[in-house]
């Protein structure tokens, strides 16, 4: 069976930066009592005159540069997001047509923070089955938009931005496993009350604030902890492998707190781990392939190294992916 590996990675970020001092000027909060529980120090919003999917072709533009991929070789395309432009049509299909692939199938995909990892095992299961060639999985939400800026609970945390990859077949290494799970019953713990078809978005739903994102924080954090740790223990099992074969570790950004107890689970040292929450904040389902892209970039992965990736997010949803990160000369052009 032929298997699926990450080709290009690339990501897009808004310029605008907006650090715990600014926010110290619109809520109750301070730059210690940010960093302190959170490990974040700044995170990018978007302009008023961008959305998710402009992030999300700066990204995909250059997942495809790095890919050595032409718009008309890409044959699916998947957007994770829980921010679309709109309700419909789908993101992927204004990405599709921002970078010209007139012949790619598109579709949104919704699994909140662990959207990219969701989307990611789709597209290894259409390549390793022979259905798609090359895939551009992206992952792109601007919070910033679904954030409530006087609730010091929630806005703190998080952020815009977009991070994309090309999934292509390749002849060894790539994809070794993935483990993807959900517990419908805390849908509830992390939500927008307001905006579907169970209670449309009406003058007094906006004025009650429910267009915004409602958290039960310590349920999701205790959530969180347990099942970041649940989730990679399970891929490298899946894999075959063993903590210490983990050259590094890519978790979802959301929480430094919720990073270190993972890590500890594992038993992988600091240098394992990559962190950019500092950075960027919560990005939703860009967080992912944004901190894999910067990885990369730091030479923190090389051909043949095992990396594990895993997220949790609104769902309440969660996803691991384990990768042998594959030499170009490895991928099936």
């Amino acid at each position: 069976m032929v298997k699926a590996g990450i080709w290009g990675v690339g990501i897009g970020v808004p310029d605008r930066v907006l650090t715990n001092k600014d926010l110290e000027q619109m809520v109750d909060t301070s730059d210690e009592w940010i960093t302190s529980r959170t490990g974040i120090r700044e995170r990018r919003i978007a302009d008023p005159a961008q959305a998710t999917s402009d992030l999300a072709l700066l990204a995909a533009r250059k997942a495809m540069e790095d890919a050595r991929v032409d718009a008309s070789e890409i044959d699916l395309i998947i957007v994770a997001t829980v921010t679309p432009d709109s309700m419909f049509p789908a993101t992927a299909c204004l990405v599709q047509a921002g970078i010209g692939a007139a012949q790619a199938a598109a579709f949104d995909l919704s699994a909140g923070c662990s959207g990219f990892i969701y989307a990611l095992e789709i597209a290894a299961r259409c390549v390793e089955a022979g259905a798609y060639r090359r895939v551009l999985v992206v992952g792109a939400d601007t919070l910033s938009r679904i954030t409530n800026w006087t609730d010091r609970s929630t806005c703190v945390l998080f952020g815009d931005g977009a991070g994309a990859c090309v999934v292509g077949p390749v002849k060894q290494g790539g994809v070794l496993s993935m483990y993807l799970g959900a517990d419908g019953t805390g849908g509830d713990k992390l939500h927008i009350p307001a905006g579907g078809s169970r209670l449309p978005l009406t003058a007094e739903a906006m004025q009650e604030g429910k267009q915004y994102i409602h958290m039960a924080g310590n349920e999701v954090f205790k959530f969180a902890v347990r099942i970041m740790g649940d989730a990679a223990v399970e891929v490298i099992r899946r894999a075959g492998l063993q903590s210490e074969d983990i050259e590094l570790f890519v978790p979802h950004q959301a929480n430094i707190r919720i990073i270190d107890a993972a890590a500890k689970r594992l038993g992988l040292t600091p240098e394992k781990v990559f962190v950019n929450v500092q950075k960027y904040g919560n990005t939703s389902a860009a967080s992912i392939p944004l901190a894999l892209a910067e990885a990369l970039e730091q030479d923190k992965i090389r051909p043949g190294d095992h990396v594990v990736l895993v997220g949790f997010g609104a769902g309440l949803t969660w996803g691991a992916a384990a990768l042998q990160w594959n030499a170009e000369e490895d991928q099936l052009r």
